[in-house]
């Protein structure tokens, strides 16, 4: 450690460390723009001036290193004088329209101005002007005077997205902030290049002129997208969310958020939301009240249980379900006598229950892994911040291997990989255990060929440091061979020291597992259900034809059965279903997500339900009192969360560690199954992503919609 004097205290940082970091440590604020302390040293906007003793001039305190018994004093008038002369430099050039810029009240040059600023310019030249910049649906570029080529989000996009989409062309006043010729930002982690920008030059296009950030309340809540569950910050205004931002939370999201985190809030006032119960009568449908639905609903069940057995109704469930929702989803179900119930929408195979199948390690823990091997996923669309933690892990030496269908850009160095048909994964995942048999000189487990990448991974797990994990990813999960991957990834983790983790695949699928939406023995299990073996169905948030293996088939499945009841925020599943009762979003309920290394993070809703919306779980409490199944007495969210087994207590953290675990009692085998596993692309993993209008804009949505359609 190395101790420097700081304003009068005495401060110890570690070596290699910069004085603007020893003023973090003290709780001393140094102005600055360029700074940012997830991103490099860039050392260009100078605002952080300071003055050091026996240096001549005043030192850029975000790029000086500290030396022992270094005197360093912010406040004094050499610093100050230095800072406000940056600042007149700023200004000069800055445009005068904060009335009108987007970044007004949250902006970082407009805060500083106040302190460092004059109240007049000596500068009386025309102000430059910079064109505008069309670079994609979320990032809007049209006011590029204001930039301040602070390069944070230059900085932003190679270091943390892992593509360089902006630069810094020419010199002096001529300087801009650019894309590549002709290229938009295609990036899935874009929109934090909008929180870096300490100015009004990137801002958000669909939030453009919508609101003012002193218009608006703050609500902290949980996204429903991906497994990371990224902590989030929900702007509101009128009872209607205007914005999402990210609530930094370093073992989670750590400052960042996903697009899809981001933007997808679009969707919640759009004109596809279910606003009223409706019942289909005579092939129309038509608006209901409560009463009617839920008793039709409840009539039609007792009916079909009291003519076919309660073993003809089941029960389909959105792993993007809060855990509470599940919960009562699964106790309904069970307290009308059936088994069939299920999450598994997108499973091809629908093995026995042998543990809660989850990360295995902590999600900051894999920003310092030393090798892995991600087998089945398209790491980068499918878990864009679980990439982002790896690409930080391969910028310190992590070694990445990979197998998988395509060889699409990770944005990220993958040392060794292997494309192969999904069909073949389960024999390459083989051929890396007999690699590794061969290498310790054991017997292996199964038989294949070494081949030379077989070899290098091998190599790289059993010589990669000790902190090493096999990742199955949601092609994996998902698999006909779903078992024999898991079973020959633990072989080759006992022999190699590594760790064998699922990147699950949604917000809930943890949580799914929790609460057992599951099967029972003798239950059916989601494909026999999509295939119409249930002659009652109930779905709750799900959309079976975009969500499930079986995709547009389900429409005749389903359109059999005698009654189909689809709780949803949106009016989906018309096609099949006889009625739809709207289920409030994550927005506009309370309840838990438990992410994929089992962190258990409960939100409330952030604003009232739009017209007849209900929570989810009021509805299900309400049709269970009209089914007269008891245990039901719950008032609200918390009460249910209480009534979950597997949290330890009602502030429970994380999942009892004990139900958790990635070892399955599966024979290893390599038969060749065929068919693609059914994944999601990042923008139609769930209905509200779905709906996105921006998002469906961007070259991702349109890349998968292209693809759909040559398959098609």
């Amino acid at each position: 450690m190395i101790e420097i004097e700081l304003d009068g205290k005495k401060v110890a940082v570690a070596a290699g460390s910069t004085v603007m970091h020893a003023a973090e440590k003290s709780g001393t604020y140094i102005p600055h723009f360029c700074y940012h302390k997830k991103l490099s040293i860039a050392a260009n906007c100078r605002m952080c001036l300071v003055d050091i003793e026996k240096m001549p001039k005043p030192m850029p305190a975000c790029a000086t290193s500290v030396t022992q018994g270094m005197v360093v004093h912010t406040k004094t008038d050499k610093a100050i004088k230095a800072q406000q002369s940056v600042m007149e430099f700023l200004l000069i050039n800055h445009p005068l329209d904060c009335p009108i810029c987007d970044q007004g009240g949250e902006c970082q040059l407009q805060d500083l101005a106040v302190g460092y600023g004059g109240s007049v310019s000596r500068y009386e030249e025309e102000k430059r002007v910079v064109h505008p910049k069309e670079v994609g649906p979320l990032i809007s570029m049209q006011e590029m005077s204001r930039c301040i080529h602070c390069t944070r989000c230059v900085r932003f996009g190679q270091e943390i997205a892992g593509v360089m989409e902006l630069g810094m062309a020419h010199r002096g006043e001529h300087s801009e902030i650019e894309s590549f010729v002709g290229h938009t930002v295609d990036s899935e982690l874009s929109g934090n290049m909008i929180d870096v920008c300490p100015v009004g030059a990137l801002t958000s296009k669909p939030f453009r002129y919508s609101a003012r950030t002193w218009e608006m309340s703050r609500r902290k809540s949980v996204s429903p997208h991906d497994s990371t569950g990224a902590n989030l910050i929900v702007q509101v205004k009128n009872n209607k969310v205007m914005r999402v931002l990210p609530l930094e939370n370093e073992a989670v999201n750590e400052c960042w958020i996903a697009d899809r985190d981001r933007f997808s809030y679009e969707a919640l006032n759009g004109s596809e939301r279910l606003t009223s119960p409706m019942l289909k009568q005579g092939g129309e449908w038509q608006n209901v009240d409560w009463q009617t639905a839920l008793e039709y609903v409840a009539n039609g069940l007792k009916q079909i249980s009291a003519q076919h057995s309660p073993k003809s109704i089941g029960t389909l469930v959105s792993p993007h379900c809060t855990l509470e929702e599940l919960h009562l989803a699964v106790k309904l179900t069970r307290g009308l006598g059936s088994d069939n119930v299920d999450y598994r929408l997108r499973n091809a195979e629908f093995p026995a229950f042998e543990g809660i199948r989850y990360l295995g390690r902590s999600i900051a823990a894999l920003s310092e892994l030393q090798s892995v091997l991600v087998v089945g996923s398209e790491l980068r669309k499918d878990h864009p911040l679980f990439a982002q933690r790896i690409r930080q892990a391969a910028r310190k030496g992590c070694v990445i291997n990979a197998i998988s269908a395509r060889s699409i850009d990770w944005a990220m160095p993958v040392v060794n990989r292997v494309v192969v048909e999904p069909a073949q994964w389960p024999q390459a995942v083989a051929d890396v255990a007999v690699a590794v048999a061969a290498i310790k000189g054991v017997a292996a487990p199964v038989s294949g060929e070494a081949t030379a990448v077989a070899q290098a991974i091998a190599e790289n797990l059993l010589g990669g440091g000790e902190r090493k994990a096999i990742l199955l990813g949601n092609g994996a999960a998902h698999h006909a061979a779903a078992s024999s991957l898991l079973a020959i990834a633990n072989w080759i983790a006992r022999e190699t020291g590594a760790n064998v983790g699922y990147l699950t695949e949604a917000a809930n699928t943890v949580g799914a597992q929790l609460v057992k939406a599951l099967p029972g023995a003798a239950g059916l299990h989601a494909g026999q259900m999509l295939d119409g073996a249930a002659k009652a169905i109930l779905l709750l948030n799900t959309e079976p034809e975009f969500d499930s293996a079986a995709g547009p088939t389900v429409v005749g499945a389903l359109d059999k059965a005698e009654m189909v009841v689809t709780l949803s925020p949106f009016k989906a599943n018309m096609a099949f279903s006889d009625v739809l009762l709207p289920i409030a979003p994550f927005t506009e309920t309370s309840g838990t997500f438990v992410n994929a290394e089992g962190r258990a993070q409960d939100f409330h809703a952030v604003v009232k339900p739009l017209g007849e919306t209900r929570p989810a779980w009021k509805v299900l409490r309400v049709l269970a009192n009209l089914l007269e199944i008891p245990g039901f007495e719950f008032a609200s969210s918390e009460e249910v969360r209480r009534d979950i087994a597997g949290l330890s207590a009602a502030d429970a953290v994380f999942v009892d560690a004990s139900l958790l675990g990635n070892e399955t009692k599966a024979p290893i085998d390599t038969v060749s199954r065929s068919g693609a596993p059914a994944v999601a692309g990042i923008y139609a993993l769930d209905g509200i992503v779905r709906r996105a209008g921006s998002l469906q804009l961007t070259a991702d949505a349109k890349l998968v919609a292209g693809a759909s359609e040559v398959a098609a």
